[in-house]
């Protein structure tokens, strides 16, 4: 995404946003408001909020560029009005804030204002959920009350039921500094996202929200959240009886994945005396290596992806050519190799030994597929 298109003090509110918010704050798609001026002057954020996105439009004018942006939030916030407050008198007030104290020059004044906004809006979410006639919500409010960081959500619509969405912050550890060497930008975080209906009326025995594991996207490579699996929630449950069980799962499945990390390296190690030093390797992580083999004449790389579960799941091979190219100029590959000889419970080096073996006959294989798939493009 390139802010060329905008004034340059726009520009630069835009970029600082973008590069010092540590939340993952999008541009959606960006506008002129006059289609003269050459300019664009108004844009679309997508902004984290609750495990989902909210989207405000922020309307800048380029024939005043000096002057505080305004924002239009979205249809169903239609009561939102943040810097609006009721004075004794019934009459609406504008305390000081973000807007009032505009400063163009300032490059940090939209996110500091975006910021400002959200925050307000978080309150505004948990008023609005705070006013529903709901027990069952109201409980299970007040005994989440002590737990930093929770996020809540009100969705409505004719055409959909109500529904209260939380975003439950869980583990109190500093995951990124469980990785040796790890360059993520983000704090990484695991959230339980609960839902629940909106009941009016009363029942005997609620039915149990639905549940979800929601992980920040670059943890994925350590620790996929998708494979854990969530206790049942028992009849009459609730969340505070709930969360501790889950936290301490998945704290030792996060120390394990940690763990798994050197046991992966080890490998990655004992794949150098077999293979030669790889010309390329995860320091992080070890997820990937890639080695350069050869077979007579026909030279090849071998690309090795490690899974987070090593060594219960095997590691995938690919192989490439140095030597075939498609039709557009790119390095013939093979398909995901997996089905050869293997168990978790073998030496390093056994593995390595058993993988050198496995490509003996295989790299013969691809020699001839990459020569027929060359001769089928003349």
């Amino acid at each position: 995404m390139t802010t060329d298109a905008f004034p340059p003090v726009i520009a630069a509110q835009i970029n600082y946003l973008l590069s010092h918010s540590p939340l993952s704050i999008k541009i959606d798609q960006m506008w002129a408001g006059c289609k003269y001026s050459g300019l664009l002057d108004r844009f679309s954020l997508l902004i984290p909020f609750c495990l989902d996105y909210i989207k405000w439009d922020v309307i800048y004018n380029a024939q005043c560029p000096l002057a505080a942006p305004d924002v239009i939030f979205g249809p169903e916030d239609e009561n939102f009005h943040p810097f609006c407050v009721t004075g004794d008198e019934g009459d609406f007030k504008l305390p000081k804030n973000s807007l009032s104290d505009w400063n163009s020059k300032d490059p940090s004044g939209l996110l500091t204002l975006v910021h400002e906004l959200r925050d307000l809006y978080m309150s505004y979410q948990k008023k609005r959920i705070g006013e529903v006639d709901d027990d069952r919500l109201k409980f299970e409010v007040s005994t989440m009350l002590s737990r930093e960081g929770i996020e809540m959500y009100m969705s409505s619509g004719a055409e959909k039921p109500e529904e209260v969405k939380f975003a439950v912050p869980l583990l109190d550890m500093n995951i990124n500094k469980m990785v040796f060497g790890c360059n993520w930008r983000h704090q990484q975080k695991i959230y339980l996202q609960v839902i629940f209906p909106v009941g009016r009326k009363y029942v005997s025995v609620p039915s149990a929200p639905r549940l979800k594991l929601v992980s920040t996207p670059e943890l994925k490579v350590l620790f996929p959240i998708e494979d854990v699996k969530l206790p049942p929630w028992l009849d009459g449950m609730c969340m505070a009886e709930y969360l501790p069980n889950l936290e301490e799962t998945l704290e030792g499945q996060i120390m394990d994945a940690v763990s798994l990390i050197d046991v992966r390296r080890h490998f990655i190690e004992a794949l150098a005396p077999v293979f030669g030093r790889p010309l390329e390797a995860d320091p992080v992580f070890c997820r990937k290596v890639t080695f350069l083999a050869a077979s007579g004449v026909f030279t090849f790389l071998v690309h090795c992806f490690l899974p987070t579960q090593f060594p219960k799941q095997q590691p995938v091979l690919m192989l490439q050519s140095s030597q075939h190219f498609n039709s557009q100029g790119a390095p013939i590959k093979s398909h995901l190799l997996s089905e050869y000889p293997w168990s978790p419970r073998w030496e390093p080096s056994q593995m390595a030994e058993r993988i050198s073996e496995f490509l003996v006959d295989e790299c013969l294989n691809f020699k001839k597929y990459c020569n027929e798939t060359q001769l089928q493009q003349h």
